[in-house]
């Protein structure tokens, strides 16, 4: 699998700059179209700082080498992304900054998209990102379909890794999921698309969540990425999470592949 169009939501934020220039970067490795897409802001004013992104957007995906379009949809920009989305293979979004919280979902862009569009997002956090890139991956295990469909739609950026880290969390509590050795099964698929790939299996203390494992783990392995499934469904106009999901979104402190 490579990724051959990838879709970058563009936005008067700072946090677009770091959305944008990961896009173009990913998309000159995959050599990828590469998408550009904004809402129609309703203040006058807003559109200067739309057009001063679509501008930045433009400028990055030349020195990329890729080839590129921007769009501008009517509509709000949970359901302008998650239409797009659905002709991509990989939407570039921000982690929701508490600061700058989108009405139409309630602070919740990214976790709307992601159970929504039924692609992989690459959620970026709104602290911003390192220089560094591709070294170190993190992939959440635990045999669900979730997480099955993560690791399979980011699977360009695993590749790309140095070391990729499997981590399965507590497998003697999950009775027949695993297999004899967690982690082995997964870690040959990998392997086998050419992932340079370890398994390491842990047992957390009682209590601690394992969202918060997770957060430790990546941030003592000093990793660069972390791979998981998105957990959720969303009712009406709330969005319910799984205490995992809802942990890293708030957390994150590295870009966060998830998928639905």
């Amino acid at each position: 699998m490579h990724y051959k169009t990838i879709l970058v939501h563009i936005d008067g934020s700072v946090q677009a700059r770091d959305r944008i220039v990961v896009a173009a970067q990913i998309a000159s490795i995959e050599h990828a179209h590469l998408v550009g897409l904004a809402t129609q802001p309703v203040l006058p004013a807003a559109s200067h700082q739309i057009l001063a992104a679509f501008d930045r957007f433009e400028t990055q995906a030349r020195l990329a080498g890729v080839s590129f379009e921007r769009r501008m949809g009517p509509q709000d920009s949970a359901a302008n992304l998650t239409l797009h989305a659905r002709y991509a293979d990989l939407i570039m979004l921000s982690q929701s900054n508490p600061q700058d919280r989108d009405d139409t979902t309630n602070g919740q862009l990214p976790e709307y998209v992601t159970l929504h569009a039924g692609r992989p997002s690459l959620v970026l956090p709104h602290a911003g990102v390192r220089d560094r890139w591709s070294q170190h991956a993190i992939v959440a295990w635990d045999g669900s379909r979730a997480a099955t469909r993560a690791i399979s739609d980011a699977l360009p950026l695993l590749r790309a890794s140095k070391l990729v880290t499997v981590a399965v969390f507590n497998p003697e509590r999950e009775y027949g999921v695993h297999g004899a050795q967690p982690g082995a099964d997964i870690a040959l698929f990998l392997a086998r698309h050419d992932v340079h790939v370890e398994v390491l299996q842990q047992t957390t203390s009682a209590g601690l969540p394992i969202g918060d494992a997770l957060l430790s783990l990546t941030a003592d392995r000093d990793a660069d990425l972390l791979v998981m499934g998105a957990y959720g469904h969303a009712r009406w106009h709330e969005i319910l999470l799984g205490g995992v999901t809802r942990t890293v979104l708030q957390s994150m402190t590295v870009p966060v592949l998830m998928s639905h």
